[in-house]
């Protein structure tokens, strides 16, 4: 069952998006575990520059997190190892057919993305964050609870549970979580579509989101 209050946060992908990410965690007192595509010591490497007091772990380490991060390309996700994820796990990914290829299946208004993850990874709880505001916006965009200038992202599950447990990892890290429960409506927040690359007020999001 997940947690009620996350301490962990396991991250898959130590590229930009997964460094930002560790970055902003350990600023905010979580503990980081990262695994990197490559050799540990790489990943070691990475984290010394990028996201000093984070760990270098192995697969296997990182989802036993509280909560675990896909920072990684949506077609590498797709060939992950199902058995291995039973918690919460935070879907960032957006499809790029130049990383991806041409697949018309991630690019379908009637199935999402998200919804793919959560098929592939069946006994994970899958939640939609952080794909829609750009890494570059993110490193500089934590903001104080209350102030007026704080950005919303959007915590997108079927599992009020899960959202919530991302909502509050979401907010310790300086942005105000706007819960949605419905992964089917995700769509809306991929490459192409208004909000994408948006950096909006919680209340204007939501707004928008409707």
């Amino acid at each position: 069952m997940p947690v009620a209050h996350p301490e962990s946060i396991g991250i898959i992908g130590a590229g930009k998006l997964g460094r930002t990410l560790a970055s902003l965690s350990l600023a905010a007192g979580f503990s980081v575990l990262l695994h990197g595509s490559g050799p540990r010591a790489r990943t070691a490497r990475i984290i010394e520059t990028f996201a000093p007091g984070a760990v270098a772990a192995t697969l296997d380490e990182v989802v036993a997190a509280d909560i675990v991060v896909l920072a990684i390309g949506l077609s590498d996700a797709e060939e992950l190892d199902s058995a291995l994820f039973h918690g919460v796990v935070v879907d960032p990914m957006n499809y790029w057919e130049e990383a991806d290829g041409p697949r018309p299946d991630f690019d379908d208004a009637a199935m999402p993305t998200s919804v793919l993850v959560k098929r592939w990874l069946p006994g994970a709880s899958v939640v939609k964050a952080f794909n829609h505001v750009a890494y570059r916006d993110l490193a500089g965009g934590s903001r104080r609870a209350g102030d007026p200038h704080r950005w919303g992202i959007a915590v997108v599950a079927d599992d009020t549970r899960s959202a919530a447990i991302v909502a509050a990892w979401v907010d310790a890290l300086g942005f105000d979580p706007v819960v949605i429960e419905d992964l089917a409506s995700t769509y809306a927040l991929q490459p192409g579509q208004a909000l994408f690359g948006a950096t909006l007020s919680s209340a204007e999001l939501r707004r928008q989101l409707g």
